[in-house]
């Protein structure tokens, strides 16, 4: 009987070796410590892990082991290969050690806590690796598109004779605290991910695909409008004289719009961090309190960085919310494309988001007409976006309560007992 476990155990021990010799080699490689360890989005990406492996498997055992893999990664980095010590590397080296254990636990585990240890870490990966292309997508845009239309989002920010980019960028001057959880919100993009996707895993188990799905296409499906539109910002089209300097309105209306070459990533239209947040936030219906508490923080947060730090114009915002309407219905997989609610989020959000590009690019002057026209179709945009969420949001509840009551196909029949009649 030994000999027969040390067999059947021996496909484990090769996987966490596999694992363990995957994980030093990341951590001991210098282009992926320049490329990625370092870096401050990825490193934030990789931390979230956290959120996940101790939402999904609260034993507070994992915490040691945590750290003494971090302590290993940090000493082999800056002792061993003297690599330069960053701060970032070391919040990175917490979620390279955290997925590690998270992935050994599920090799070793049985049953129903393997089943929720590979739903969380397997797509953690799929997030992580989706990060990690980012950088190489936005160069490939940019390289497509040396010219952007940042002066047509220039011209639509300045019909609505509020600069809103400008104003919270002179906040951020004003306010150093400010400043500081924004731009946290922005950079920590992936941990309310985590956050929503781990409470979902928990609570309503396969209903939690839907979500990241949702959060992993977001991206590679942005990219594509990117390409429609191309552009990168206020920041990196008017340079020093953003925060404090706004352009004149009067000057705005009577700019001759054409394509810019300016350097920058063309990762404004639209805003996916807002897209991302949206989403993070419809799907956090159905979690706790303070879950939803610190979803909505981050969406605050997330509309004043991506405006006060410059990457964004306000139009960019007013786009996420059909955009993120129509990956919503993409991922809702548990209403057929018959469904009538599917339907309607999707072409209203698809359609809604394509007008606003077309009507950006080809009818600047429509905007300008009447400031009523602009603030009217913002407001509009964003209610009637938000209503068909909601809307969405019900049918795949009620599809889900219908799946939980409908009778098993597998089930034995119920036999009644034969009545006697006297």
């Amino acid at each position: 009987m030994p000999m027969a476990i040390r067999r059947n155990d021996a496909p484990r021990v090769l996987l966490t070796l596999l694992l363990i010799v995957c994980a030093a080699a990341l951590a001991a490689s210098f282009q992926f410590y320049r490329e990625a360890l370092v870096d401050t989005f990825f490193a934030f990406a990789l931390a979230s892990v956290l959120i996940l492996h101790f939402r999904v498997r609260p034993d507070w055992r994992d915490i040691p082991l945590v750290l003494v893999s971090t302590a290993i990664f940090a000493a082999m980095d800056f002792r061993v290969l003297h690599y330069a010590p960053k701060i970032m590397a070391w919040v990175s080296f917490l979620g390279l050690s955290s997925y590690l254990i998270m992935a050994v636990r599920a090799i070793w585990a049985h049953g129903e806590e393997r089943k929720i240890l590979l739903y969380a870490w397997i797509p953690a990966v799929l997030f992580i690796i989706s990060e990690y292309f980012a950088s190489d997508m936005l160069t490939w845009t940019a390289a497509a598109h040396p010219k952007t239309l940042d002066f047509f989002l220039l011209s639509f920010d300045c019909s609505l004779r509020v600069q809103w980019s400008f104003v919270a960028g002179q906040a951020f001057a004003r306010s150093p605290l400010l400043y500081t959880s924004s731009l946290i919100a922005y950079i920590g993009l992936a941990l309310p991910i985590a956050l929503v996707y781990a409470g979902r895993l928990v609570r309503v188990k396969q209903r939690a695909f839907s979500a990241m799905l949702a959060f992993l296409i977001t991206g590679p499906v942005g990219i594509l409008f990117y390409n429609l539109f191309p552009a990168c910002g206020p920041h990196y089209l008017l340079g020093a004289s953003f925060p404090f300097h706004p352009f004149p309105v009067d000057l705005a209306r009577k700019l001759i719009l054409e394509p810019v070459a300016i350097q920058g990533p063309r990762n404004a239209m639209p805003s996916l961090h807002m897209a991302w947040m949206i989403l993070a936030w419809q799907y956090s219906r159905g979690l706790s309190r303070w879950e939803r508490a610190i979803v909505l923080a981050f969406l605050a947060l997330t509309v004043i960085a991506t405006l006060g730090t410059g990457e964004h114009w306000f139009a960019d915002l007013i786009v996420a919310f059909p955009f993120a309407l129509m990956i919503q219905a993409i991922c809702a997989y548990s209403l057929s494309w018959k469904d009538v609610s599917r339907l309607m989020a999707y072409f209203f959000g698809l359609l809604v988001t394509l007008v606003w590009l077309v009507t950006l690019r080809f009818t600047p002057d429509f905007f300008w007409m009447s400031p009523v026209i602009p603030w009217g179709l913002a407001a509009a945009t964003i209610a009637l976006s938000i209503i068909r969420m909601s809307e969405l949001d019900r049918a795949v509840d009620r599809a889900s309560q219908a799946a939980v009551s409908r009778p098993s196909p597998f089930a034995a029949p119920v036999h009644e007992a034969p009545q006697t009649h006297v």
